[in-house]
């Protein structure tokens, strides 16, 4: 990749925006989270819904070479409905918090998806053919009268319009008693790690009544709880490594190959804190959102509300690439806790070379950073550059007291929109934005 903003390097165009328009969204409708498959042929998103669309990468077209193919609706299913507990009088949300692509074994596609409680093992395929002539039953589904068979028929199998299914191959339930946050697929493919605010628990893909518990930070007093788990994730290639960052702005690596239960961490990252910016807010800007494994599995990437973090796995005190997302709400910070929005979670997503990062930020702008050049860009993703190939003009927030033109004043940001999940193609440079309840794909200009 040749870096993330214009000049020399390529530059970001519109491909395709998917989603209503309606100016009153439905809350079942908005997009909360966004995942593309190992190969990036499958781009697919959950929503508040419990609803899983599957976009499929449609193969370029011989009239019109500058346009690469698009993804177009491949599967559409329900994974999730609203359940109650009645033990605890409790609504348990729909809303899909995590969607997890296997890597392909077969010609059939599998993915894990989960809501607060429940983590379902989803089975995407095929059917094109259908078996006709049976001896037994007419072609409607009728039984035959058996004294009527005189003579014997081999069925055959007669091509069909092309149908795909999806079906529930495994339901993971009942191991967590608070809010399910991450799941996290292992590098041995036989397993995978599922996170809640105080638990992490390791599954066996084929056995659904039970689970180890790896990690409990749950105090025997919940009075004296001072932290939460945020997030966690499996290490790309080590399958007895992984993950785990807290609500304090800390991130442990545990190896499982220590001890079965992992409440004592190997590594230890924390950036110590600079005494003269503390303030009111300090402990709730530092929290992290989100962590996420280089490709390479040599570095992690940390989201806290104001800033990425690259860290090096073999440097424990600091990390060594700090990116500013968006340092000019510093001073907002008071009135972003008041509407609640200091509390929003905000995914950071790596290129498939760890070359360029990208996140999200309000107003529904998003920025990528460059870790070679150390530039950086922020885009935005409406309806108005919504063209096809359509050139993403660079946003700038002013801060100062003169704004210039084409800059945006930090008071004229629209809160309500924002930008929580984004995703990156593994291999080219095509991405995926989830704006509210739209889905934005941009990819590089071909000239």
């Amino acid at each position: 990749m040749a870096g993330v903003a214009g000049g020399n390097d390529f530059q970001w165009c519109f491909s395709q925006v998917k989603g209503a328009i309606d100016e009153d969204v439905a809350e079942a409708d908005i997009i909360s989270t966004v995942e593309f498959n190992y190969s990036g042929e499958l781009l697919a998103t959950g929503d508040k819904g419990g609803r899983v669309v599957i976009f499929q990468h449609e193969q370029e077209s011989k009239n019109r070479p500058h346009l690469r193919g698009e993804y177009n609706v491949y599967s559409t299913f329900q994974s999730h409905e609203p359940e109650f507990d009645y033990l605890k009088s409790l609504e348990i949300e729909e809303k899909i918090n995590k969607i997890r692509w296997l890597p392909q074994q077969n010609a059939a596609h599998f993915l894990l998806s989960t809501n607060d409680k429940t983590i379902k093992l989803w089975k995407i395929s095929e059917r094109d053919k259908r078996a006709e002539g049976y001896n037994l039953k007419d072609e409607d589904g009728r039984l035959r009268d058996p004294f009527r068979i005189t003579s014997l028929r081999v069925p055959v199998l007669m091509p069909m319009d092309l149908m795909v299914e999806a079906s529930p191959r495994r339901i993971f339930a009942n191991a967590h008693t608070y809010h399910i946050n991450s799941i996290s697929v292992n590098s041995d493919h036989e397993t995978y790690l599922s996170a809640d605010d105080l638990r992490i628990n390791l599954w066996h893909m084929e056995i659904t009544d039970r689970s180890f518990n790896i990690v409990d930070i749950k105090p025997a007093n919940m009075e004296e709880l001072t932290e939460v788990i945020t997030a966690a994730e499996c290490h790309p290639h080590q399958c007895n490594v992984f993950v785990y960052s807290s609500s304090k702005g800390t991130i442990r690596l545990c190896d499982m190959r220590a001890a079965a239960l992992c409440d004592r961490h190997s590594k230890f990252f924390e950036e110590p804190e600079d005494p003269s910016s503390r303030s009111f807010f300090s402990e709730i800007i530092s929290s992290i959102s989100d962590v996420k494994f280089s490709h390479s599995g040599r570095y992690m990437m940390t989201r806290d509300y104001l800033s990425v973090k690259v860290w090096d796995l073999n440097m424990e005190n600091r990390p060594v690439e700090t990116y500013q997302v968006h340092e000019y709400l510093r001073s907002k910070l008071c009135s972003l806790y008041e509407n609640d929005c200091i509390f929003d979670k905000f995914e950071c997503c790596w290129n498939g070379s760890d070359s360029a990062i990208m996140t999200g930020s309000y107003n529904n702008f998003f920025r990528m950073f460059d870790r070679n050049t150390r530039r950086d860009i922020t885009l935005e993703a409406s309806r108005e550059s919504s063209k096809p190939r359509a050139t993403l003009k660079p946003r700038k927030v002013s801060t100062g007291g003169k704004r210039k033109k084409d800059e945006i004043s930090v008071d004229s940001l629209d809160f309500n929109k924002k930008i929580l999940h984004t995703a990156w193609h593994p291999k080219d440079n095509v991405i995926a934005v989830a704006a509210t309840n739209n889905l934005y794909i941009f990819q590089d200009k071909i000239n």
